[in-house]
């Protein structure tokens, strides 16, 4: 057994909001950041964009308005950039701001665009994707029948909105099946409900966050509250449950980070101007008072998510369980337009406090999680990541080969366990039987049931070897020893 202390030991030394569903962690920006760099016009490229503009009017197939062929230029030169930056109609714009304020009618997804099929990142607990049983991964190639090679990301998020109410149906193409899945969803008010807490064992407390809105740090230290008094001020320790958080406020995410925090830096920024660097620091105090912690995330853990984990990691103040995360590192800033839309356009990149770019490369557990199955681990490689969209960042490589300390099969050592029927599920399986219940079920989640004992053991289960993490150990078989 390898004691927890050793890994967690500690070495001495105007929150922002964030835009839209699709890719979180933007910030609002003035007119004023448009004009901070000067470049020389590009004449050459732009008399050829007038030639094309006045082709378009004059032989096109069908009349086509001005206004309709500039947003699509715009858009396209925009779109081409990176995944996440985006030019928005005023429509849209508004429709961004909406959403903002957390309540809207849709599906409770969080998608990104490439080569004109939507990719699932996550679903949000308890809405009705959630629901539906979508998981991180799904292609989404069809919304009511209706293909979506060539529409935009942001048209294509439209088309799954709508009134409350009322139904839409998604064709899904899912890894490892041969046929597409037909889902008929029922749009609801997204009002996300983004923290809940349990007690999991007596002195031994567990908070699910589904994703970072504006009040979810305020919620969080309520929730630690809460379970510190069930546990009559002795909680043992805490499990954070961030997988399949697809992130959100930015602010909310240093809030939460904060909390468990006495000091230190949480998280910066850098860019190509001075405005998109930015430090945020813990300042205390740390409500479980140091306290034991577990933080479990996935491939579908992104953005704020990935910061949260990032600072605690690296202050060495929990231990990180589950599978890499998605790797969205890359902050966007809205800045509003005189037409009355905004471009959404990717400033800076996340830096942990150890200088690691989130970016592409996403948060490394000190403990991997995976499936004995070959089968059952393989679906788990398929997770979309970051790093696989199309005109993706890539980050500076300086932590890229970072790899977790220890690699853990949530294989039974004998079959006869009373648990063999769920013990194999795959890592994205158990998230979802996380996700999909108000109370947390130790029996059909693995890993929180493993991240339990490691909690109540303080211990990471090795054999009397000392196994590294280039090997497996069954769970089962480690805790025996």
């Amino acid at each position: 057994m390898i004691p927890l202390r050793h890994i967690l030991s500690r070495p001495s030394g105007h929150w922002l909001r964030f835009s839209v569903l699709l890719v979180l962690g933007c910030i609002y920006a003035g007119n004023t950041l448009a004009a901070t760099e000067q470049s020389p016009v590009p004449l050459q490229q732009i008399q050829t964009l007038s030639q094309v503009f006045a082709i378009v009017k004059s032989n096109y197939v069908d009349t086509t308005s001005d206004k309709k062929l500039m947003d699509g230029a715009i858009s396209g030169m925009v779109s081409a950039l990176d995944p996440h930056s985006a030019y928005l109609t005023p429509k849209e714009f508004k429709e961004m701001q909406v959403i903002t304020d957390g309540k809207f009618g849709g599906l409770g997804i969080e998608v990104t665009g490439d080569h004109g099929i939507l990719k699932v990142v996550a679903p949000i607990d308890g809405t009705p994707a959630a629901k539906a049983g979508i998981e991180p991964g799904d292609l989404i190639i069809k919304i009511d029948g209706k293909a979506l090679q060539g529409i935009g990301l942001q048209k294509t998020v439209d088309m799954m909105r709508g009134k409350p109410g009322t139904q839409v149906t998604l064709t899904i193409l899912r890894p490892h099946q041969n046929q597409p899945l037909h889902l008929t969803l029922t749009r609801a008010i997204i009002k996300v409900q983004s923290v809940r807490s349990a007690m999991l064992a007596p002195g031994y407390g567990y908070i699910r966050i589904s994703q970072f809105q504006e009040n979810t740090g305020r919620e969080t230290r309520k929730a630690v509250e809460k379970l510190e008094k069930e546990a009559q001020g002795h909680l043992k320790g805490l499990i954070l449950d961030l997988r399949n958080n697809p992130g959100g406020v930015l602010g909310a995410g240093v809030e939460t980070a904060d909390t468990f925090l006495n000091k230190g830096l949480i998280v910066y920024t850098k860019g190509r101007t001075p405005d998109s660097d930015m430090r945020f620091s813990a300042h205390g105090p740390d409500y479980l008072h140091g306290a034991p912690m577990i933080v479990l995330i996935n491939g579908g853990s992104a953005s704020a998510a990935e910061i949260v984990t990032g600072a605690l990691k690296d202050d060495h103040r929990a231990l990180i369980m589950g599978q890499r995360s998605f790797g969205k590192g890359s902050v966007q800033t809205v800045i509003p337009l005189s037409n009355g839309g905004a471009l959404k356009l990717t400033t800076a990149l996340y830096y942990t406090p150890a200088g690691c770019s989130i970016q592409s490369q996403g948060i490394v557990p000190n403990v991997e999680i995976q499936p004995a199955n070959p089968q059952l681990r393989a679906l788990d490689e398929d997770l979309l990541k970051e790093s696989e969209l199309k005109g993706v960042l890539k980050a500076p490589d300086a932590c890229s080969q970072v790899k977790p300390q220890y690699i853990i099969s949530t294989a039974p050592a004998k079959p006869a366990l009373a648990t063999a029927q769920t013990s194999s599920a795959t890592s994205q399986e158990d998230a979802i039987a996380a996700s999909s219940i108000r109370k947390p079920n130790l029996e059909k989640d693995t890993v929180l049931r493993e991240a339990l004992r490691i909690l109540e053991n303080k211990a990471v289960p090795v054999d009397v070897h000392g196994h590294s993490a280039q090997e497996v150990i069954p769970l089962a078989l480690a805790a025996s020893q």
